[in-house]
């Protein structure tokens, strides 16, 4: 080998180790340009990944999902001391709130905080769990999120608590004595505005000697944790008026009727209250003249573009057959509506089998490609063969550009007879 062989060979380690050096230095600087500058770090760019947590019992665990292939992927789980109810992201999406309650004995009811890591999505305890005064049915933040908002349904009530600043459960913030929350409480909204709160208490159907509960929507000012009587919207006294969840798309107010199987259009006005009266009124069910028992509404929710908003419909009902408790049908199928963007009409365009029994929860992820069901119980059908068991599962399905659902796969979940898939949300991370 001739020296200037030698020589190029040494060239081209000084040139290499000068490119490693300078690249460590530019590593070095970035590291202390973020930690000193919050607002630079902010700009890095974002991870986009979305995971899926699915509560069966006490157990919430983990799915990283794969928005383009429509595809889930199981990971951890963490455990709460009681069944999981509701759960609710941070505005931050760095810290997700758990309610819990053991319904069996009914004298233990809780929420607690998990930190999320913004890498993997994996949960890990987040300050000290709190106490709640009965079962818990929905939690939410407000806007900024700075409280945490809890509504239960038997006895019905709404408590609020302060959020720290670091994302953990703090004080209650004490309400007035004449807060009318209505009967039965099932949900409780913070308007985009945080200036207004929308509580739907249910009511309840009859039952035997036990005549209907009337239900009503709560309209509720907001300011800093304080709720304040606002207004009440109960037509014909509430009979036959059973409202579940709400969801919010500009001006209009969508809300889910449990008990009646309909969308009900509202408009919010300049003095943020609701029209007394609905804009519209939709059938959620393909064949609303065919109503089997046991068949009730669920959740909704509007798409990230405002274009489209989705209903569950829940079939649960059951008949004797060979002394086995067995399905005697009805539609588990999400219902997709267009919403006319200048009226809020929606118009209904799609019912997808969701492959399963009581979609009680489903989520959309924050593009609005991915859309997941939770089909929440095992439950024995008959089909050809005899009698067999349609597991709980999560039901899969891409979202098309004109809002319509394209099935694509489902995950059984085991719930082992007594637990069920009672809850299920997706996470985009920051």
């Amino acid at each position: 080998m001739g020296v200037s062989s030698n020589c190029e060979i040494h060239g081209r380690l000084r040139r290499a180790a000068f490119t490693i050096s300078t690249i460590l230095v530019a590593v070095v600087g970035l590291a202390r340009t973020s930690a000193s500058n919050p607002a630079a770090a902010a700009q890095r760019p974002k991870s986009g990944k979305v995971v899926l947590y699915a509560a069966v019992g006490a157990e919430l665990t983990q799915f990283d999902v794969n928005v383009q292939s429509a595809t889930l992927v199981k990971r951890g789980s963490v455990a709460v001391p009681g069944n999981i109810q509701y759960a609710w992201p941070h505005p931050s999406k760095r810290y997700l709130y758990v309610a819990w309650s053991n319904e069996s004995t009914g004298n233990q009811h809780g929420m607690s905080a998990f930190r999320i890591d913004p890498i993997s999505g994996a949960l890990r305890p987040h300050g000290q769990s709190v106490r709640l005064p009965a079962r818990p049915i929905h939690v939410t933040t407000d806007i900024p999120g700075t409280h945490l908002l809890v509504s239960y349904n038997f006895p019905s009530g709404v408590t609020v608590h302060r959020l720290g600043q670091d994302g953990t459960i703090d004080s209650q913030v004490k309400q007035s004595a004449s807060l009318d929350v209505g009967i039965y409480t099932h949900q409780m909204r913070v308007d985009p505005s945080n200036r207004m709160v929308i509580l739907a208490a249910r009511g309840s159907d009859p039952r035997g000697d036990k005549p209907e509960d009337p239900g009503s929507l709560k309209i509720l000012s907001y300011k800093d944790g304080l709720l304040t009587n606002r207004a009440s919207i109960a037509p014909g006294g509430g009979f036959g008026f059973g409202p579940r969840h709400v969801d919010f798309s500009g001006p209009f107010v969508f809300v889910s009727l449990e008990r009646e199987n309909k969308l009900l259009v509202y408009k919010k006005l300049a003095d943020e209250t609701l029209s007394s009266e609905p804009l519209f009124t939709k059938d959620s069910l393909t064949d609303p003249s065919n109503v089997r028992p046991g068949q009730a509404a669920g959740t909704v929710h509007v798409h990230p573009s405002g274009k489209f908003v989705y209903q569950a419909n829940r079939a649960t009902g059951t008949t004797n057959f060979e002394g086995k408790s067995v399905f005697i049908g009805g539609e588990n199928a999400i219902a997709v509506y267009a919403i006319n963007q200048h009226t809020g009409e929606p118009t209904l365009i799609q019912n997808i089998d969701t492959r399963g029994i009581r979609p009680r929860t489903f989520a959309l992820d924050a593009s609005g490609r991915v859309l997941v069901a939770a089909n929440q119980d095992a439950l024995l059908v008959r089909d050809e063969k005899g009698v067999s068991t349609v597991p709980a599962s999560l039901a899969v399905y891409r979202v098309r550009d004109d809002g319509k659902l394209d099935f694509v796969r489902k995950y059984d979940v085991e719930t082992d007879g007594t637990r069920s898939l009672f809850w299920m949300g997706l996470v985009t991370l920051p």
